[in-house]
C-alpha cells in the first residue's frame, strides 16, 4: 500500500488566481435565474459555452501550436472548479477538456493538425463520448457495438447510452469492439477508439434520441446502423482502444473532482448565509448547533477531499503514477460535495425546495456524482484490490 518517497510540489491556498478571477466574472453574467430556465427547457447553455469558448477555456489542454492555452492539468480543473462553485454547471463543456487526452496522447500528427485548431477556436466542439451501452453498463469490456473493416472504411452497427451533449457535438469519441470477445486472448484486446465526425454521420447510420433525465445533462442514446467511418479516423491502432481510454481516466477522475470540490463550496458558503439570515424563534438558526455541525461537518470533509485532489493533480502533472490518488479524488470529493448538499438541504428547510432558491437544482446535479463517470462503488473495489491488497470482487 505504501509507495516510495518522491518530491512534489502541491501549492496550498487559492492558486490560479488569475483563472480564478476571470471565471467568476464570466459566470457573474449567468446566474441561477439563467441556469433555472435552462434546467426547465432542459436546453443546452449556448451562451454560457460561447463565453467560455471566447474567453479561451474549453481549449485549456490543447497544445499552443494549435491554438490553446496549454494549462497544467490542474488549471483546467480550476475553471470547473470555479464554475461550480458560482452555482453555474460545467457538464456542458467538461467533455471537452476530458476527452482531449486520448486525442492528444495517442492521434495522429494528421488528425491533431486536422481537427485540434478548429476545436481551439471554438469552430468544432469534441463533447460526445461514446462508451456506456444499455447491456453493459460499466462492464465495458463486454460492450457490443461492433466495427468491421471494408475498404478504407469501417462500418459500425450497435448502440450507446449515457452519451450526454451528442446533439450538441461536431465530433465524438467512440469505443467499439473491433475483434470479437471471443477470438482475444484478454478481454481488454479487440476494442478500437474512432474519432465521429458527427456532421456527417447524423441520418446516414447514426440516430440520436434524447433522454429525459433527473437532471439537464442532455444526455441521449445513439443508434448505429452501418454508420461507415473512414479508416483514417482510428485513433492509434486497432485492437488497443481499451488502454487509450484507460490512459485518460486519471485526468478525467481528477478533473470531475474539481467539479465536486465546487459544489461543496457552493453548499456550504449558500448554507451559513442562510444560516446567519433565517430568524426563528427570534433567532438566527446558524446558532444552533443541530445546524451548525452538519456544516462544519461538510465543510471538513470538504477540506480533506481538496487535499488529496491537489495532490493526484500533482501527481499527474509530475508523471507519477496516481490511479490511487486519482480515484480516492474521485470518492472523497463526491462524498463531501453530497454531504453538504445535504446540509445545505436541512438548512433551508421548506425552501429547499423551492427553484428559486437553486439548492434544489445544485442537490440533483451534485448527485451524479456519485455514480458517474464511475460509481463509489467501483472505486471501492479498485482500492480494496488494487491498493489494499484483498480478492478481486467482480
Amino acid at each position: 500500500m505504501s509507495k516510495p518517497s518522491q518530491e512534489i510540489s502541491i501549492s496550498l491556498g487559492e492558486d490560479f488566481p488569475e483563472i480564478r478571477d476571470s471565471v467568476r466574472k464570466i459566470c457573474a453574467a449567468f446566474p441561477g435565474a439563467y441556469w433555472r430556465e435552462v434546467d426547465e427547457q432542459e436546453a443546452y447553455p449556448h451562451a454560457f459555452v460561447q463565453a467560455l469558448t471566447e474567453a479561451g477555456y474549453l481549449a485549456a489542454l490543447i497544445p499552443e501550436e494549435y491554438g490553446g492555452a496549454q494549462l497544467p492539468l490542474r488549471a483546467a480543473g480550476v475553471v470547473l472548479e470555479e464554475i461550480h462553485a458560482s452555482g453555474a454547471n460545467a457538464a456542458a463543456v467538461h467533455a471537452q477538456m476530458y476527452t482531449m487526452g486520448t486525442l492528444l496522447r495517442h492521434g495522429s500528427t494528421a488528425q491533431k493538425n486536422k481537427y485540434l485548431p478548429g476545436i481551439a477556436s471554438g469552430q468544432l466542439r469534441l463533447q460526445a463520448f461514446g462508451v456506456t451501452e444499455p447491456t453493459t453498463g460499466t462492464d465495458t469490456t463486454k460492450l457490443k457495438t461492433r466495427a468491421v473493416r471494408d475498404g478504407d472504411h469501417y462500418v459500425i452497427h450497435g448502440q450507446k447510452i449515457w452519451t450526454s451533449r451528442a446533439l450538441f457535438s461536431d465530433l465524438m469519441l467512440l469505443l467499439v469492439r473491433t475483434t470479437p470477445i471471443e477470438k482475444v486472448m484478454r478481454k481488454t484486446e479487440g476494442l478500437s477508439v474512432f474519432l465521429v465526425d458527427m456532421r456527417e454521420a447524423i441520418g446516414k447510420g447514426m440516430t440520436i434520441r434524447p433522454i429525459k433525465a433527473m437532471i439537464n445533462h442532455n444526455t441521449t442514446e445513439v443508434f448505429y446502423d452501418g454508420l461507415r467511418v473512414p479508416a483514417e479516423n482510428l485513433i492509434g491502432e486497432e485492437g488497443k482502444g481499451f488502454r487509450y481510454i484507460l490512459d485518460g481516466m486519471n485526468a478525467e477522475r481528477i478533473l470531475v473532482s474539481h467539479e465536486s470540490i465546487g459544489d461543496a463550496k457552493w453548499f456550504i458558503r449558500t448554507a451559513a448565509k442562510y444560516a446567519n439570515e433565517r430568524i426563528v424563534f427570534d433567532r438566527p438558526i446558524g446558532m444552533n448547533q443541530g445546524i451548525q455541525f452538519p456544516i462544519a461537518k461538510a465543510y471538513a470533509a470538504s477540506q480533506a477531499a481538496e487535499l488529496m485532489l491537489r495532490k493526484a493533480a500533482a501527481m499527474f502533472e509530475a508523471g507519477q503514477a496516481c490511479g490511487e490518488e486519482a480515484n480516492l479524488s474521485k470518492l472523497l470529493s463526491a462524498e463531501a460535495a453530497w454531504e453538504a448538499g445535504e446540509a445545505c438541504v436541512q438548512t433551508h428547510g421548506g425552501f429547499a425546495y423551492a427553484r428559486e432558491y437553486d439548492v434544489e437544482r445544485k442537490w440533483r446535479e451534485a448527485r451524479v456524482q456519485r455514480t458517474a463517470p464511475v460509481s463509489t462503488n467501483l472505486i471501492l473495489a479498485y482500492l480494496a484490490e488494487h491498493v489494499i491488497g484483498l480478492p478481486r470482487s467482480y
